[in-house]
């Protein structure tokens, strides 16, 4: 390939995430690369490079880097597109890298299994956000992440042109129907979470159908969010609601009726299937010798 590169300086990254990555190449690796071990010689050189082959937005490139490095701390690496961008012409190269051949082959499925996984959050985000331009409706994600995976799949969400709602139970208060149900009704449990709630903690309360999203806007909910309604319904519960609280909708959304439920006059869509069935973008790596 002869691509010359520099060692570039690596991005830092969360202990969690250093973490996960530790946890992910044990996973693979394990014992060690028996295949590689086999066929490789010590000491050898390689490079590679990852390319997208399908239209979409990359994100992980990052962690990607990371894995490699931990692998290999002199690898070198450049990246050829930015966190987010959208490519509408593959295939591309998003990434060239050399070092350790051993590392590159070993780090090879570690690192496109968070690559590919990432990017194709960050692309079904885009999508959407795409289907709402000109709105002024938001796309939110929801806690519907792939458990210890939650803040790059958040973060991917955002590189797609999304907003992050709740990272976790801790940072705002969503009253769910079964919080209703244990605590006498949608208007109680509205009341007991407004009196409750920590200082500057928002509250929003899950509704079923348009009378309940007047009773939790006549409790004083801050956000009423429309659980699998239809776009009648959920214009029926926005001429109820009256501008007394903001409104979200969720549930039975797709890209296809995406614009059709953006219309109904809320200011937000959440879409948990953008953390919880978005199909992973078409990557692939090569690798050629260094010559000499």
């Amino acid at each position: 390939m002869g691509i010359g590169l520099k060692v570039s300086r690596p991005m830092p990254l969360q202990p969690e995430i250093e973490d996960l990555i530790t946890r992910a190449l044990a996973e693979d690796v394990a014992g060690g690369d028996l295949t590689t071990e086999a066929l490789v010689a010590p000491g050898r050189r390689a490079e590679a490079r990852i390319t997208q082959k399908q239209p979409g937005a990359i994100f992980g490139l990052a962690v990607a880097e990371a894995v490699f490095r931990r692998l290999d701390p002199a690898v070198e690496w450049r990246a050829r597109r930015g966190e987010g961008e959208w490519l509408d012409e593959p295939p591309a190269a998003i990434a060239e890298l050399a070092g350790d051949a051993r590392s590159l082959l070993t780090g090879e499925r570690v690192a496109l299994n968070f690559l590919q996984r990432l990017s194709g959050v960050a692309t079904a985000t885009a999508l959407a956000v795409r289907e709402l331009a000109g709105t002024g409706v938001e796309v939110l994600d929801t806690r519907k992440t792939t458990p210890g995976l939650r803040s790059l799949e958040k973060a991917a969400v955002a590189a797609g042109g999304g907003r992050n709602h709740r990272m976790g139970l801790h940072d705002a208060i969503l009253v769910k129907e079964n919080h209703s149900v244990l605590a006498g009704g949608v208007g109680a449990a509205t009341r007991l979470a407004l009196e409750n709630r920590p200082a500057g903690v928002p509250v929003e309360v899950e509704c079923r159908t348009p009378v309940e999203a007047k009773e939790a806007a006549d409790a004083g909910a801050e956000r009423v969010l429309l659980d699998n309604m239809s776009p009648a319904e959920i214009s029926e519960a926005v001429a109820l609601v009256a501008g007394r609280a903001e409104i979200e909708a969720s549930g039975g959304i797709t890209l296809q009726n995406l614009k059709l439920y953006g219309a109904c006059g809320v200011q937000f869509v959440s879409l948990g299937y953008l953390t919880h069935s978005a199909p992973a973008l078409d990557l692939s790596m090569t690798i050629a010798p260094v010559q000499g």
